[in-house]
């Protein structure tokens, strides 16, 4: 990817050179276990925080990276192209998790909380989706009340990231549901609390190795000194973090289509019908002139959107562009490994069967594909730059 890198910035070079290094050498080799065994990789995780991709946009002072949107993209395609489970749990971490802390958060919290979810010691989740509310994050039910000293959280969240593991929870409820969206807060919350509970774990299709949860909240006590910004905030805080978060699942889903076409590449040069090598049909050649096209294509709208983040432009509208997309590449270029592959490709066997099992939700989570053009539709017919 080196011929690819949008800049020629000598930091960028060295961090793509030890991310590849240790996703080839490191992450890859133990893909396939950790899918069919649907292990978390703590290892793995582990070592990706001492590397500092835990927390890649946070300063240093506050135990991140110091880095900027552009690399840490470049960083997560590397990471998802080896394993798309370890990148889910990375990019949810930084995303969903490091940015709000980071943006929001007051000194106190950022010293407790966001520093060690940075430096990769501490994990994080993002708890915005309800079993009623996926798409439509105005309605929530989960529920919060003022009790001396803090709050009393009720309710349930569903299909949560990393829920599992998680240290912390970021959990957005509601103190007046008469409000909607403007009565939406949000907290940081201990899962190790009194009341917390992981109510169930989904049986998935694809990233198995990440966990996705429901979340159960039985009059959970939250500190005041845990609000998250201000009350009445939080429909804005999961917004303009979701914005982010499309970035990251975007290099996921570029990372997976990444994967599947180099292995269709090696398995065209490789496989040999009628004499010759696959590589020398037409038909296959398309295919692959086809799936590089969508991937570099889809790569370069999500170098746009994190390059306007990093320069403090609005990039709602670039996120969801590149989110939507990387999301369809990386489906598209995976049903089309499988094609190359034949036979093969349907198989346990070859990669590109995972990749096809793992692209798909990538156009669901974090905003579905409809999402997307609702908000690119928005942005356009009313002048939203």
């Amino acid at each position: 990817m080196i011929n690819n890198w949008p800049e020629t910035d000598e930091s960028k070079k060295m961090l793509m050179e030890a991310v590849c290094a240790f996703a080839k050498s490191e992450i890859a080799p133990k893909a396939a276990e950790i899918d069919r065994n649907h292990r978390f990789p703590s290892e793995i995780v582990k070592q990706l925080g001492e590397m500092g991709l835990m927390g890649m946009m946070v300063p240093e002072e506050f135990g991140g990276a110091g880095m900027d949107a552009v690399s840490y993209a470049m960083a997560l395609e590397e990471v998802s192209a080896a394993c798309a489970s370890t990148g889910v749990i990375m990019s949810v971490n930084n995303s969903l998790v490091c940015y709000p802390l980071l943006a929001y958060g007051n000194d106190k919290q950022k010293q407790i909380f966001l520093a060690p979810v940075a430096r990769g010691e501490k994990l994080g989740c993002f708890a915005l989706s309800e079993p009623g509310h996926g798409s439509d994050p105005g309605g929530l039910k989960c529920t919060v009340t003022k009790v001396p000293g803090g709050y009393k959280l009720n309710g349930s969240k569903n299909f949560i990231t990393n829920g599992k593991e998680a240290d912390y929870a970021i959990v957005f409820a509601t103190l007046d549901r008469s409000l909607g969206s403007k009565g939406i807060s949000a907290f940081i919350v201990d899962t190790k609390a009194q009341g917390f509970q992981v109510a169930k774990l989904e049986d998935k299709l694809g990233i198995t190795g990440s966990s996705t949860a429901a979340l159960f909240f039985d009059n959970v006590f939250v500190p005041e000194d845990c609000l998250l910004g201000k009350e009445g905030q939080g429909f804005r805080i999961a917004l303009s973090t979701l914005d982010g978060g499309r970035i990251g699942i975007a290099a996921q889903a570029l990372g997976i289509a990444k994967c599947a076409l180099g292995a269709s590449v090696k398995f065209a040069n490789e496989r040999e019908q009628f004499g010759a090598p696959i590589a020398k049909l037409q038909a296959i050649q398309w295919f692959i002139a086809d799936m590089s096209t969508r991937l570099q294509g889809a790569r370069l709208l999500t170098w746009n959107a994190a390059k306007k983040k990093d320069q403090g432009l609005r990039y709602t509208k670039d996120a969801a562009m590149a989110k939507l997309s990387a999301s369809e590449a990386a489906m598209w270029i995976a049903t089309k490994a499988i094609q190359v592959h034949g036979g093969y490709g349907f198989t346990k066997d070859y990669m590109v069967e995972r990749n096809f099992r793992d692209a798909k939700i990538t156009e669901i989570y974090e905003g579905t594909s409809e999402i997307q053009r609702i908000v690119i539709a928005d942005s356009e017919l009313n002048n939203r730059e």
